[in-house]
């Protein structure tokens, strides 16, 4: 394939990686209030509808294991088109779904393409370009993953005041078409990572099974018991599969994901940050939307959490001014404090009201960008930076579990523990909260007992280079165990 026009451009790209994020991870945020219109026009009940999300859920998360595999042994500007290719598809499917199948076949390769793109795309745009676009880069991370996000339920609620779906959908679909146009535009031969090493089917297998059968029983609480045999059994068996991906690939000879190097002081507080505050964060945009659904308007709903957006952008300018200082370190912690502080500031009143939940969302927009993102980079920093790809599909995979499968168990919570639902709804954002605290008490203790008593600041050029990491990481709990050796190289 002959290289493209745009091969090599900054610009086109970035605006390459936004088309193709930016689809999904809205539409994710944006289905609540126009799931039941979609619901009723395909003949699907509430419970099939919560399982397609769940099942695309679990796509995105396996994608990110899939992606690394794929780059090991096949060229990965081609693999790019692919999946461009088959998100385009997904998309067209579901905007012109006539039946159930056609709509549950398109949003699950929604979901698993997304994550495709997500590890192929978004490293080389860290890595390839020189240091000084970084800045830029991590700004477009930021607002790319954590906007579209934030931007869902503003999305959802203007499509569901005019009572349809499929316009918003198709504009989902051309946007897909315009993210396959610049990926084709862009090309360049970029050749397979490591060819000669063996594919990891076991690694495959456990995160296919895991995150399929995790996110399967998530998603069956709409309507079943918590303890439902066939509730209980694939969500806890999910997460004891996923558990064993790690073990395995921490104990591989040839691990397809650098596991091992990341049982480091940094990088392990880094993850432990991104998975508190991606599930604490889901969850309490998803409790308080629903605790509110039946009062509002979904216009006037989702203009609710449009401070969310302006908390990510805010925090993503802020963010590519620190990341390059030891402040990094100190910009996480305050993100999960202010995490705290949103979900506090939500769960002010019962029921929830519509004031606190604006000024919470926007607190909350503030800490998810702050400490997600930025807790990638502390990870990343601690690897050499042609090992981003491998951080960044470990940090998604644990990301997405905590967010996508929590969710799920919290709006259980809240139907069903307490007097009402209001009262269920105020015990699951005290958990919410709980999660951010533990996030920021456990990273923090982290550090104390891995030695760290002046946070590094990381020698980027040094790290893009390729040759070393951007920082030294401190063993794991080294001032209990006196270890003092550096991380095993990935």
């Amino acid at each position: 394939m002959p290289r493209g026009p745009l091969a090599g451009r900054y610009p086109a790209v970035a605006a390459m990686v936004v088309f193709a994020l930016v689809p999904y991870l809205a539409l994710s945020a944006a289905l609540g209030p126009i799931t039941p219109i979609i619901a009723h026009e395909l003949g699907m009940s509430l419970q099939a509808m919560e399982i397609t999300s769940g099942m695309a859920n679990a796509g995105y998360a396996v994608g990110t294991v899939l992606a690394v595999q794929f780059a090991q042994h096949l060229p990965q500007r081609r693999m790019l088109i692919i999946y461009g290719t088959l998100l385009v598809i997904g998309s067209v499917l579901t905007a012109s779904a006539v039946d159930p199948a056609m709509f549950i076949v398109g949003h699950v390769l929604q979901g698993l393409c997304t994550s495709l793109l997500l590890i192929a795309a978004v490293p080389p745009l860290i890595i390839d370009y020189p240091t000084a676009r970084l800045r830029e880069t991590v700004v477009i991370l930021n607002v790319c993953i954590f906007g579209a996000v934030a931007l869902g339920p503003v999305v959802g609620g203007a499509q569901a005041s005019s009572h349809g779906w499929r316009p918003l959908f198709w504009i989902i679909a051309g946007i897909a078409v315009a993210a396959l146009v610049l990926s084709v535009l862009t090309f360049r031969y970029t050749p397979p990572a490591n060819p000669g090493t063996p594919i990891d089917y076991l690694a495959l297998a456990l995160a296919t099974l895991g995150c399929v059968s995790a996110f399967f029983g998530a998603s069956r609480l709409l309507t079943h018991r918590f303890l439902d045999a066939a509730t209980c059994g694939p969500l806890f068996g999910g997460l004891l599969l996923i558990i064993l991906l790690f073990v395995h690939e921490y104990t591989a000879k040839n691990p397809l994901l650098c596991v091992r190097s990341l049982v480091s002081t940094l990088p392990v507080a880094g993850i432990v940050a991104a998975m508190c505050a991606a599930a604490a964060s889901v969850s309490a945009i998803s409790l308080t939307q629903t605790s509110l659904a039946h009062r509002m308007a979904p216009m006037n709903l989702g203009l609710l959490y449009l401070p969310e957006f302006g908390g990510a952008v805010v925090t993503a300018v802020v963010f590519s001014m620190v990341f390059r200082t030891r402040k990094l370190h100190y910009f996480v912690l305050a993100g999960l404090v202010f995490l705290c502080a949103g979900i506090l500031v939500m769960n002010g009143a019962a029921p929830t009201t519509a004031p606190l939940t604006a000024v919470g969302s926007g607190l909350v927009g503030v800490g998810v960008g702050a400490s997600v993102v930025p807790a990638l980079f502390i990870a990343g920093f601690s690897l050499r930076s042609n090992n981003v790809q491998r951080v960044f599909a470990i940090i998604e995979l644990v990301r997405a579990v905590a967010a996508f499968m929590i969710a799920p168990i919290l709006l259980y919570v809240a139907a069903h523990v307490g007097s009402s639902a209001d009262e269920g709804t105020r015990t699951a954002l005290w958990v919410c909260f709980g999660l951010s605290v533990a996030g920021a008490v456990v990273a923090v203790a982290l550090y104390a007992l891995g030695g760290v008593r002046r946070p590094p600041a990381p020698s980027v050029d040094t790290w893009m280079s390729g040759e070393q990491p951007g920082w030294f990481s401190p063993p794991l709990l080294a001032r209990i165990t006196r270890n003092n050796r550096p991380q095993e190289p990935c």
